[in-house]
């Protein structure tokens, strides 16, 4: 069992309430940005919508791990390796369909229309996770000021990875609102190729389970 003092356990509620933000916000953004790509034609947004529904797994992993602290339990890491293992999977078969559908793109010179809806999720993105990362890295510093080096460098992993996302976002803007401002339709397809890379160096996190490891 692991003890956790009353200041640590509301800190510990507090990066359980970060996490169930974001795998909501996570969860709206996947279907929104999918379903605005579909109907658009967009290449990136689809691929962000989809990178955004595996980053609602993944969160729900630290999410698991968090309150298991907050029980005082000691959470399962050979449990957890497998789920991010699984994760990886994912990431990795994402990028996989995401080259492939940009590089068809690309060669038939595919125009996506210009999507509104992906406008504005994207643009709510680029403020919203980094918004989160940084309360996630303020609540992961009263962790470890308390002596919770745990639950701490776990959400301060996490906060990276809501950067991550939160370039991502600004990528996929980019793409989709130089295709709606000046007709650059490449600009999509190639943003598509910007959400690969990071599917791939998420996968690779995730196979190597660096959010247990660095505990």
């Amino acid at each position: 069992m692991v003890d956790v003092d009353p200041v640590g356990r509301r800190f510990a509620r507090a990066a359980v309430r970060l996490e169930y933000a974001t795998i909501g916000w996570n969860a709206l953004e996947a279907a929104v940005a999918v379903g605005a790509g579909i109907v658009a034609g967009s290449v990136a947004l689809v691929a962000f919508g989809l990178d955004s529904a595996i980053e609602v797994v993944s969160a729900t992993v630290v999410l698991i791990h968090l309150r298991a602290v907050l029980v005082g339990a000691e959470p399962n890491a050979a449990r957890q390796r497998r789920a991010l293992r699984t994760i990886a999977f994912t990431f990795f078969a994402l990028a996989a369909y995401v080259t492939v559908d940009a590089a068809v793109a690309l060669l038939r010179a595919d125009r996506p229309s210009a999507s509104t809806p992906g406008l504005v999720v994207t643009s709510a993105a680029v403020v919203v996770m980094p918004t989160l990362a940084w309360a996630k890295r303020r609540t992961a510093g009263t962790l470890g000021a308390r002596g919770h080096e745990s639950s701490a460098v776990l959400l301060n992993a996490d906060a990276a990875e809501t950067l991550l996302c939160a370039a991502l976002s600004l990528a996929t803007l980019i793409g989709v609102g130089a295709n709606a401002a000046f007709g650059w339709w490449w600009a999509d397809p190639m943003a598509g190729l910007v959400v690969v890379y990071f599917a791939i160096r998420e996968g690779r996190e995730a196979w190597k389970g660096e959010l247990l490891d660095d505990e």
